[in-house]
This record gives structure tokens, C-alpha cells and sequence, in this order.
């Protein structure tokens, strides 16, 4: 008898050992499965059970959180939505979350383990601290003098500052309000599905996200190249170039928009917009110089992130000779984003260097105890520095007495670059404007702001240099607020 007693307990014991490692199967090895499972609705109601961390503008928040008394209880609200969508992003029960929103969701939605001194007790405790704060770089003051001055055109506003690599402004219009995509329903769906369906692609950032052909604003790379390579050592020597220019190997004739082109120096080249000039220049240089140099100032790189993604611009690598005149003059398949040609404007305006854009200044706790802070971080050198101060000298008489006068501000020091960039089938479309540009107040030891705009079908006659007329005003407005602030 004792014997089958005893055989029974070691049969409940080898019962009781199975459920426990069933169970740490579960709780271990499976959890992450379960977890995943989109039949599993406890992670998406703790989610959304607390309020959500919010993102700073100038210290103030410019998002919130709304109690919709629903399953996924809090809801994301935002302050002057369209104003700050390229930055924030959306924050969506629905649909997830983009830009700032998606890069620091883990501070934001209180997950961040350096949220608090002790995360392994809230991973045993099952809870979370409250979510933290992400501060940006973004200024007020010239976010809202770029999103003026689009006044709902499409086109975009990237502004930097050049020393430390901080975005200050960054705008892509149309733009939309995100806060109808915030929760659940039928409404949010629809709301989804209209600004999807919108031709104007309200969604799409275009500062960091569309890329352009950058037009003439690109031949500040070819100049930076044809100095560091020694191709021109003499900016004000006529450069015998012919109007209009033959493309090598080609009978096609490359023209200017303006007149007194011919046989202009590279100084007259940048100041009056010369493409003949330039596209000679492009093709001395040679295709490895010009890829070199569009390298440097971070043309091809992969893996850009502010801490969202940012689409790569292209310089292409393997061209013919009458291929790489159009490409130095900032045409055929070079393309760019607004993001990108402000880093140009700003490695010219800091000497040469360039600097990594980042758009987060730090992440918090949310009684403000620092998590993690934006650092300076050098993306090398694209020019050396005494090209540097020769393309400052450049672009100054771009805006004191050329094509990009409507950029001046009284008591500053502004240099710009004009662009006119044709695009569509057979160069039909209307022409894209472009002004890239960077300020220095009087009396200020460097520039404080580089900035890039760009004016898709920009109201321009192709004979005009539209980068002044549509671009110049609103890149002029943001350094304006930049000084402002600086002062």
C-alpha cells in the first residue's frame, strides 16, 4: 500500500515539475509571441493607459493627451498640429506612429529604461514610470516665419544651425493636422484615407522625405570642388567658356537663363548663375573629384537619421562626360533633399565643416531629470577652410549685388545661392525655385543660421531666376527670426 502511495506522489511531483515548465515556457520563452499576437489586446490598453510624454518646442509642449473614457483610454492631441506635423509626426491607436512620434516613442510612452533608476522593478511590478519629454531644437519663432511664408504652396524649409548641427525650422506644406488620425473609429479611417487620397500628398515630409533636383544651388559643391582640387586657382580669371557651351561628346548646346556668360570667371559663374560656366567646370574637375566632393558634403550616404529617417541624395557615380556637366550644374539624375542643401549652406557658413542635423536636444523624465541629450557630432570636412571663406565671399555678392538680392536683411551679413531646377518629361513642368542661404548678425563672431527653401512650381517664366522671386523672401524671413533670437 505505501508503495502506490509513494508512486503516486512522484507522479504528482512529476506533475507539479511539468506545470511549472509550462509555465516558464509561457512566461519566458513564449511571452514575446503572445505579446505579439494581434489577439492580444493588453499591450495596446496598457499603451494607451497613461498619458502620453509630450514633445517641446522652445521648452513648451506642443502636444497633449485627451481622456476619451474608451478601451485605448488617451488619445494624442496637438498644439498648431499642421505647424509642427514635420517635426512630431502623428501619434495614432489606429495607425502607430511617425517622426519624432515613432524615434522616441519608448521616452514618450514611458518604456525607456532610462526612465527610471530601477527598471527591472517595473518589468517585475508589471507598470511603468510615467512617460517622459522630448525637447527639440526647433525655434518658434522661424518655424512659423517658414510656415508663413509657403502660405500652403508645396515645397519645404530646412534651417540649421551651422556650428552645432541643430535644426531650428523644418517645414514641408501642405501640411496636415495630426490629431485627426489620434484614437479610433470611423472618422479616423476616413481621415486616413482622405489625406492619403490627397493629390498635394499633405503626409509626405518633404523636408526630409522628397528629394529634388537641386538646380543651381549645387554649383556651391562644384565650386568647393573645383578650388579643393586645384581646377581653379583664380575665382575672378575668365574661365574661356563659350555661350552657349557644347555638352562633351554631344551636339546639344547648353544656354544660360541670363546673358554676360561668356567667358565669365567662376565668381561672375556663381554670382549671375553662369550654367556654362559651372558645367565646365564640373567636367574639369573630373567624375571622381565631383563625386568626392559630393560625398563629402553628404551626398550618397546612407543612413541618415535626426532621429527620424531621412532620404538619401544622389550624385550619381557613373556618368559620361556630357552627363557630369549637367549633374555639376545640379541636373540630369542629381537630387536632393531640403535638408541636405541646408548642411551645403551651413558647411560653407562653419568653415568648411559639417556638422550631424539632429532634432532632438535631450529626452527627460517627466519632472525633467535628464535621460539622454543631442551632442555635436562632425560629419568631416567638405571643403578646406580657406575655400570655405572664398564661397562666403561668393555668396555674399550673390545677395549684395546678383540673383539672389531679395535675401538681404540690413545689419546682416547674408550670403545665398539662387536655383532654378526644371523637371518633368522633357523638362515641362514649371520650374522648381530654390534659394539655399546662411546670416551672420553684425558684430557676430559666425553665421548663425543656414537655411534651404524650395518652391515646387514656382509662378516663374523659365527666362527669370525664380529662386529670388519665390524663395529668397521666405529663406530671408526665417534668418530674420534667427537673428532675432540670437540678439
Amino acid at each position: 500500500m505505501i508503495r502506490y502511495i509513494r508512486w503516486c506522489a512522484y507522479f504528482c511531483a512529476l506533475l507539479l515539475v511539468a506545470l511549472l515548465v509550462n509555465l516558464t515556457r509561457v512566461q519566458v520563452w513564449e511571452s514575446a509571441a503572445y505579446g505579439a499576437n494581434p489577439a492580444n489586446k493588453r499591450p495596446a490598453i496598457a499603451r494607451y493607459a497613461e498619458p502620453r510624454g509630450d514633445i517641446l518646442v522652445d521648452g513648451r509642449p506642443v502636444t497633449g493627451s485627451r481622456d476619451s473614457g474608451q478601451l485605448l483610454r488617451y488619445e494624442r492631441t496637438y498644439t498648431h498640429g499642421p505647424l509642427y506635423a514635420p517635426v512630431t509626426g502623428f501619434s495614432s491607436q489606429t495607425y502607430g506612429t511617425s517622426f519624432v512620434e515613432r524615434a522616441e516613442d519608448a521616452v514618450l510612452s514611458g518604456t525607456d529604461p532610462g526612465l527610471s533608476v530601477f527598471p527591472l522593478w517595473y518589468e517585475l511590478a508589471r507598470g511603468r514610470p510615467a512617460g517622459g519629454n522630448a525637447a527639440t531644437t526647433v525655434r518658434s519663432g522661424m518655424q512659423l516665419a517658414a510656415y508663413r511664408g509657403l502660405a500652403g504652396k508645396r515645397g519645404a524649409v530646412a534651417a540649421v544651425e551651422p556650428a552645432t548641427g541643430k535644426i531650428l525650422a523644418l517645414v514641408s506644406s501642405p501640411s496636415y493636422d495630426p490629431s485627426v488620425l489620434s484614437g479610433t473609429g470611423t472618422k479616423v479611417k476616413e481621415a486616413w484615407a482622405a489625406l492619403n487620397a490627397d493629390p498635394a500628398r499633405p503626409m509626405l515630409n518633404r523636408a526630409l522625405r522628397e528629394t529634388y533636383p537641386p538646380g543651381s544651388t549645387f554649383k556651391i559643391v562644384t565650386a568647393a570642388a573645383a578650388l579643393d582640387a586645384g581646377v581653379v586657382t583664380d575665382v575672378d580669371a575668365p574661365t574661356r567658356t563659350p555661350d552657349p557651351y557644347p555638352l562633351p561628346g554631344t551636339s546639344t548646346l547648353l544656354p544660360n537663363a541670363g546673358t554676360g556668360c561668356e567667358d565669365a570667371s567662376m565668381a561672375d559663374a556663381v554670382q549671375w548663375s553662369c550654367n556654362t560656366v559651372m558645367a565646365k567646370i564640373g567636367v574639369q574637375v573630373g567624375l571622381r573629384g565631383m563625386v568626392e566632393a559630393a560625398r563629402r558634403f553628404g551626398f550618397n550616404a546612407e543612413g541618415l537619421r535626426v532621429p527620424s529617417w531621412v532620404s538619401r541624395s544622389n550624385f550619381d557615380t557613373d556618368m559620361s562626360q556630357d552627363q557630369l556637366a549637367l549633374s555639376s550644374i545640379g541636373q540630369f539624375n542629381t537630387k536632393a533633399t531640403p535638408l541636405q542643401m541646408a548642411m551645403v549652406a551651413a558647411a560653407v557658413a562653419n568653415g568648411g565643416e559639417v556638422t550631424y542635423p539632429y532634432l532632438v536636444e535631450r529626452t527627460t523624465q517627466d519632472d525633467g531629470s535628464q535621460v539622454r541629450r543631442g551632442d555635436r557630432r562632425s560629419l568631416g570636412r567638405a571643403m578646406n577652410p580657406a575655400t570655405a571663406v572664398r564661397l562666403q565671399e561668393l555668396m555674399v555678392k550673390v545677395v549684395e549685388n546678383g540673383t539672389g538680392r531679395n535675401a538681404a536683411i540690413p545689419g546682416a551679413v547674408v550670403g545665398g545661392k539662387t536655383g532654378t531646377a526644371q523637371h518633368g518629361v522633357g523638362n515641362a513642368g514649371t520650374p522648381y525655385a530654390w534659394f539655399i542661404a546662411w546670416a551672420r548678425a553684425d558684430g557676430a563672431p559666425q553665421p548663425q543660421v543656414a537655411v534651404a527653401v524650395v518652391v515646387e512650381d514656382a509662378s516663374a517664366d523659365r527666362g527669370d531666376i525664380s529662386g529670388n522671386g519665390a524663395a529668397a523672401p521666405i529663406a530671408r524671413a526665417v534668418m530674420e527670426a534667427a537673428l532675432a533670437t540670437g540678439r
